[in-house]
């Protein structure tokens, strides 16, 4: 049965064993600036971070396109400490045709190249697929932000196409913004995926939950 449509914009909790992810709240401010000094990630000139300071008024941002139904905001937070290590979105949320975008990702730099990222694709996935009845879910990304152009190529992601001069950046730069996607019937060869690579991490790692 096909869930209500502002089941898309509801950010439940989802919980793996490295990571939780939780509803975006403004609580989470404080944490979150400090996440984002940890590889100092704004400076990116390829990605939409907000500085320290700007922290709270993202968040509010994100609340807001919650509310009009238009995205679900988490907050990322290990599973060994407990610190927030970043935020994560269901954004572009088209409901009618069971389709969202997952997007708006930052990891603090001690958070990277760990299985977090992946465990949190894989929670948002599943939901998505086997919760929401998802269709399609895409991911965009700079052109020039080679390292996630990589990480969504290994979740299974297809590339789509590149949407040239797509947007302008707050320099006036412009922005080539390639698309990827996985959709419904590549979902089970994409889990089994995920699954595999987090049950292949090194000694001392922990394993996906069955």
């Amino acid at each position: 049965m096909t869930p209500p449509p502002s089941a898309f914009a509801t950010p439940v909790p989802l919980a793996g064993r490295t990571v939780a992810l939780e509803p975006l709240a403004r609580a989470d401010a404080a944490p979150l600036a400090k996440a984002v000094r940890d590889g100092e990630l704004w400076r990116a000139w390829y990605t939409h971070v907000p500085e320290p300071e700007n922290v709270p008024a993202e968040i509010d941002r994100r609340l807001a396109l919650q509310a009009a139904g238009t995205m679900a905001p988490w907050t990322i937070r290990r599973q060994d400490t407990g610190a927030a290590c970043g935020m994560t979105t269901y954004m572009n949320i088209d409901a009618a045709n069971r389709r969202l975008e997952i997007g708006s990702t930052w990891l603090a730099a001690s958070a990277q190249r760990t299985p977090i990222n992946t465990e949190a694709k894989l929670l948002l996935l599943t939901r998505a697929f086997e919760e929401l009845d998802c269709i399609a879910v895409e991911f965009r990304t700079h052109w020039h932000n080679r390292q996630s152009r990589a990480a969504i190529a290994r979740l299974g992601a297809k590339q789509d196409g590149v949407l040239r001069n797509h947007q302008l950046g707050a320099d006036g730069s412009l922005r080539d913004t390639v698309v990827f996607s996985i959709i419904a019937s590549e979902w089970p060869a994409v889990r089994l995926n995920l699954h595999h690579k987090l049950e292949l991490l090194p000694e001392g790692k922990t394993r996906a939950p069955r």
